[in-house]
């Protein structure tokens, strides 16, 4: 504020004059945009969150206002309402090859869980702010944004279900438009949201992606956490660059902002001092499947108890430190893509199954509180409790590195029939390039078949799925029709083809049931009818008869069952269906 008495102003020179009317007409104007593009988060007590109409409104007036900033509208999601994307590009220019802009792209996702809406208001400033200028303006970076992920959870606000979290006054619903939380969706892809980010992030290919969420679980001193990609899986080269310089220098610039952080608190059971691991972001995930792309993906962790005004001001600088380290790096950012994407070529080792290691403890300073247990006033047990009049600043373990459990070579190829269009339809929508037979063809493959699994007793997100796969392969001649599909792993999205195809990974297609008619027998037998033909089969082959009964010898529970007896010889004879157990795709080595 400039304040000016007469006489004061008598004594300027004209030139000075000038100046100083100036300073004052921009300042006014500085005062009226501030006060023009107030958020609704702003113009409030610091505990209110903008509901979905006031977010568009909004965003639109950036878009009507400002030439670096566009609002476009991409697919549908199940609430109805299409999925807004909003655009920063200090060029001016938004009818470039997003995918191949020589600038980097970071791409930042709000409100996949509405009732943790900090980023939903910290974005909205941080567009308002590049428009003005008020921050660094990025000239190697591309901001995308999705507003809200989750449109129905977002019109579907209430002030009660996220009972552990301080503010703000009203929020949306961690369920969708037909209640999928859309953070367990983006491999299986039940939801048209999902279909829709697919088509976006294929558009934008981000360098960088930000999934701001508000952390559940144990208490301590920290207003921001984070999960980043987890390094192996991502790739030695993308992994490495991650771990040892992207977030390290994330973490160190928001220390000078007087903001500590601290890896994702992963701690449901006991209390953080004792120590806990990485959370491990499988492709179901939002940073998990970004991660199949190269693309370095971080989890903002705001922390549940601590202030609304807090957690979007933590949550607001964390986007900010990330798109000036972009700008500054965007050219070691490409590069080290395209390497880490040149490690997964055909022939080469390729990790389906992670698990901690237990053997390498690192020790990191954490800033906790004092956890203890007392006598609970609701049930008969104790219940925990942290004491905030007692901090403490302390190196506690942290188990951050995984260590590879399965291990498949990656195939040249793959073949799938064409009348699995529901797996088909999911791999083209996520770019992944193919051809088809053109004539009715007879390929030598690696062929497998479903040894066990077990299935979840309880729904899961739409699905009852599969676990702890085990698979027998064999060579083997197999007759594909003209049309069917050959995906080639020399692509960009090999890690996709990966994880989906190989059914042994965690959120593989199969074991997301995709493939569950395979697991059922469709034709059968009447005994009585096929104790002839068994014994007839048996007659001219031998050697299974032998099989038989060295079987009956040896598995007394199986001597005395005759029904499965005869269900042995069945499944042992050209009569048992190929189809049953016979996973239907098949890898071309």
């Amino acid at each position: 504020e400039i304040i000016l008495t007469f006489e004061k102003l008598k004594k300027i020179t004209p030139m000075r004059f000038i100046k100083v009317a100036f300073l004052l007409f921009t300042t006014v104007l500085l005062a009226q945009n501030d006060s023009k593009y107030a958020t609704y988060f702003e113009k409030g007590n610091g505990n209110q969150s903008a509901d979905y109409e006031e977010i568009l409104r909004y965003y639109e007036q950036l878009d009507l206002d400002f030439k670096t900033i566009q609002v476009l509208t991409m697919g549908e999601t199940d609430s109805g309402e299409r999925l807004q994307i909003v655009i920063f590009n200090s060029d001016k220019v938004f009818d470039l090859n997003y995918a191949s802009s020589e600038k980097s792209v970071l791409l930042i996702n709000n409100g996949i869980h509405p009732g943790e809406p900090d980023g939903i208001d910290a974005t909205m400033q941080l567009y308002r702010d590049l428009a003005l200028g008020k921050i660094k303006v990025p000239k190697n970076v591309i901001v995308v944004a999705i507003p809200v992920y989750n449109i129905g959870g977002c019109l579907n606000r209430n002030s009660t279900t996220r009972v552990n979290q301080d503010g703000p006054e009203e929020y949306g619903f961690r369920g969708n438009a037909r209640n999928y939380d859309l953070n367990r969706d983006f491999i299986k892809s039940d939801t048209k949201n999902t279909h829709s980010f697919y088509q976006l992030f294929q558009e934008f290919n981000p360098d960088i992606f930000i999934d701001n969420h508000v952390s559940n679980g144990a208490d301590y001193q920290y207003t921001l956490t984070y999960i980043m990609t987890e390094p192996k899986k991502l790739g030695t080269a993308l992994g490495d660059y991650m771990k040892n310089e992207l977030t390290p220098s994330i973490v160190k610039d928001l220390q000078q902002k007087k903001i500590e952080t601290t890896p994702y608190v992963n701690v449901w059971h006991g209390t953080p001092d004792e120590g806990f691991q990485q959370f491990f972001e499988s492709p179901r995930y939002a940073t998990g499947y970004t991660s199949l792309f190269n693309t370095m993906g971080f989890v903002v962790e705001t922390h549940m108890l601590k202030n609304y005004a807090s957690r979007v001001k933590a949550t607001y600088e964390f986007m900010v430190s990330t798109i000036n380290y972009a700008d500054k790096n965007y050219k070691t950012i490409k590069s080290k893509r395209l390497e880490n994407r040149n490690q997964f070529q055909p022939k080469s080792e390729y990790t389906i199954k992670w698990e901690i290691d237990t053997t390498k403890i690192t020790k990191i300073p954490f800033l906790g509180y004092v956890g203890n247990y007392k006598k609970s006033d609701v049930t008969t047990g104790k219940r925990l409790y942290y004491d905030r009049k007692i901090p403490f600043t302390k190196y506690i373990p942290f188990l951050a590195d995984f260590k590879s459990v399965t291990t498949i070579k990656i195939p040249n190829a793959y073949v799938i029939p064409q009348g699995f269009w529901n797996v088909i339809d999911r791999l083209k929508d996520n770019k992944l390039e193919f051809s088809r037979l053109k004539t009715d063809t007879i390929i030598e493959v690696e062929s497998y078949r479903i040894v066990d699994y077990k299935t979840s007793k309880n729904a899961y997100e739409g699905h009852y799925p599969h676990n702890s796969t085990k698979l027998s392969s064999e060579r083997t001649k197999v007759k594909f029709r003209k049309g069917d599909y050959l995906f080639k792993t020399n692509q960009i999205g090999v890690k996709f083809l990966l994880e989906t195809l190989e059914p042994e990974a965690i959120d593989s297609y199969f074991n997301w049931n995709f493939f569950d008619t395979i697991l059922q027998q469709k034709e059968g037998y009447s005994e009585y009818v096929f104790e002839d033909l068994a014994n007839d089969y048996l007659t001219k082959n031998p050697e299974l008869r032998a099989k038989l009964e060295q079987k009956k010898k040896e598995d007394k529970a199986f001597a005395e069952n005759p029904e499965a007896q005869l269900e042995w010889v069945h499944k042992n004879s050209i009569y048992y269906e190929k189809a049953h157990l016979n996973y239907p795709v098949y890898r071309i080595n």
